[in-house]
């Protein structure tokens, strides 16, 4: 049976009592099912939920802890030698490694590099077959593909020399135990008669090896999950095989269900505009709660004014007595807590980062740590200088989200160095270290106002959901040579809307660089005007011949800028807006503003330099 539950459907509640049912006609006796889940969490969830309905003895685990398990028990029987130690994290063995790269993939944050090497694992793909695996799936790595080969080799050869094993080889060798020793797997189909998966959307290839082994000839299998809610490519998740079930069980069972007892009808009404886009089993889901407010979709000033209208409607909604626990603000980035932490703290308001506040993340924490060694400088010059050794470039156009929000983190310490400095003449850097944890203080442990991306989101639920930054190049997520798979970055949006119970807030800064994400169309937003273009002559592109005086000075102006600022240089302007403004030749503000990329706030903000630098050149 193949249980498609859509958000908020109650499939937790349906699986239990679905494993109650099994137990109570005698189809199996609880010591022989095993319930697999995503989390140890929802293991626990899943027992709770059984417990009170009078089922004890389940075996609920994950997958990992389910085959550690069985490693334990049938490992040292069968092949006379020890499973080995497992290791609590990749890192320690990928620092050195990491270390030897090239600038600028020396700084990438040692998780990105973990990360990629278990979505090779997690496909069952060996260092010898990696760039095969990446010139068939088109899969970007964080670093060029001959240095990231370089690194899971290595990787695993550290690996293998100190005896340890990670968490995807605890499925691999429980894969082979099976196939190589057929005593072993006799013994783990004797013992469970039947099988339940949550989550199956999620299932990757190692994962799905490992249920088939369990399984053998057998068919007592249910799955549960939503193709709409496949949100984990990136680490190798696939939602092939609960589409394909029936292929895999021509008998197979499929239910939908589609009654949502947790979002108003007009939450879910925007979530359906999206269904036809999703692909997969089509369902829609209805409404079982009574009406509520249309949710907001509407373009703000700039992030000054989004995080304004986020702090205006929190304050509202407590008013109106919902807790600050159940609202949450959803990014698709970790980069983009910060401006969100200083406007709520800033209010007074208490909130919690589940993802990572700002001071906790590799870059923040990187500086703080070395500033508190720092020499008698200033607070400008220490942090200058302590970012540019952490690797700040702010030419650059990071390939991975990592790296974009480490160098978004960097700029932004440059940014709050200066801020300081302008307004304490006499401050030192204990003085800005305290500042900055001062400023960043409202954070609470489980309490407050929730800040976390969409990934960290899914399975939780929330009266009120602020949707921010919905730009192209954001949502969808693209930068430097990476680019998130466009089906995958609209289902996350999908997971974005359900979340809300009640309240629903979409909104997107009018200054940004980019247009808004293509997804507001689709769920139906009013077009915003067209903005007024200079327009090139018939057959006349805007491009500039290679060693363009002209260009070239405004290529320097914006380094310098940037490096003012302590921001990326694509914030100031894009390429294309300096070829654009170094083709026109704008005389007046009047003749800047009509060019695509020069909006009201930047023209205010850099405006008279831009002149400036043409009048000069």
């Amino acid at each position: 049976m193949a249980i498609l539950a859509g958000a908020g459907t109650g499939k937790t509640t349906t699986i239990t009592h679905r494993i109650a049912s099994q137990v109570a006609s005698g189809a199996a006796i609880p010591r022989t099912i095993l319930a697999v889940t995503f989390t140890e969490k929802a293991a626990g969830e899943l027992k709770t939920r059984l417990a009170a309905l009078g089922v004890q003895g389940v075996e609920a685990r994950t997958f990992h802890s389910a085959a550690l398990s069985q490693l334990h028990q049938l490992w040292p029987r069968f092949t006379g030698t020890d499973v080995g130690e497992v290791l609590d994290a990749k890192a320690p063995l990928i620092a050195s490694l990491a270390n030897a790269l090239p600038p600028p993939h020396k700084f990438l944050p040692r998780r990105e590099l973990a990360s990629e090497i278990e979505w090779a694992k997690n496909r069952m793909v060996s260092p010898e077959g990696y760039l095969d695996e990446l010139a068939a799936t088109g899969h970007t790595p964080p670093v060029p593909a001959d240095l990231m080969q370089r690194v899971y080799a290595g990787y695993e050869r550290r690996k293998r020399t100190t005896g340890r094993l990670d968490f995807e080889d605890m499925l691999r060798l429980a894969v082979q135990l099976f196939d190589e020793h057929d005593g072993a797997a006799d013994e783990i189909r004797s013992r469970y008669a039947a099988f339940t998966v949550d989550e199956y959307q999620d299932v990757n290839p190692l994962q799905q090896a490992l249920l088939e082994r369990w399984l053998g000839e057998r068919d007592e299998l249910c799955v549960v999950g939503d193709d709409y809610q496949t949100i984990y490519g990136f680490t190798g998740a696939t939602p092939s095989y609960l589409l394909g079930f029936r292929d895999r069980f021509p008998g197979a069972r499929i239910v939908r269900l589609e009654d949502n007892y947790r979002s108003t009808p007009q939450v879910l009404g925007l979530a359906n505009r999206l269904t036809g886009r999703l692909g997969g089993y089509e369902k829609n889901l209805r409404a079982t709660r009574d009406h509520g407010p249309e949710p907001m979709m509407r373009s703000v000033a700039d992030e000054a004014a989004e995080a304004n209208l986020v702090v205006k409607e929190v304050g509202r909604l407590r008013a109106d007595g919902v807790p600050f626990e159940e609202m949450a603000v959803l990014y698709r980035i970790n980069a983009r807590s910060e401006r969100f932490e200083e406007a709520l703290a800033e209010a007074g308001i208490p909130f919690q980062v589940r993802d990572g506040a700002f001071l906790r993340r590799p870059g923040p924490r990187a500086v703080v740590a070395r500033l508190r060694r720092a020499a008698d400088e200033s607070v400008v010059d220490a942090v200058h200088r302590i970012t540019s050794a952490l690797g700040f470039d702010p030419e650059a156009e990071p390939d991975s989200e990592e790296e974009a929000t480490r160098q978004s983190d960097l700029a932004r310490l440059r940014a709050l160095a200066r801020e300081f400095s302008a307004t304490h003449p006499d401050g030192d850097v204990p003085g800005f270290v305290d500042e900055l944890a001062r400023r960043f203080s409202t954070e609470r442990a489980g309490r407050g106002v929730n800040l976390m991306t969409y990934h960290r989101a899914k399975g939780l639920e929330f009266e009120a959901v602020f949707l921010p930054r919905l730009l192209d190049r954001e949502l969808p997520f693209r930068s430097g040579r990476s680019a998130a798979p466009v089906d995958e970055e609209r289902r996350l949006l999908y997971v974005g809307i359900t979340r809300a119970k009640r309240s629903l807030f979409l909104t997107w800064p009018a200054d940004a660089r980019v247009g808004r994400s293509p997804f507001l169309e689709e769920l139906g937003a009013e077009p915003e005007p067209a903005r007024p273009t200079a327009k090139a002559a018939p057959g006349e592109r805007a491009a500039v011949p290679a060693g363009d005086p002209i260009f070239d000075a405004l290529r320097r102006w914006r380094r310098e800028r940037a490096a003012g600022d302590g921001v990326p240089a694509y914030v100031v302007f894009h390429d294309s807006t300096l070829a654009e403004i170094a083709t026109r030749r704008p005389r007046t503000l009047a003749d800047l503003r009509a060019i695509v990329g020069v909006g009201p706030t930047k023209l205010e903000r850099y405006g008279e330099d831009l002149l400036g630098v043409l009048g000069a050149s």
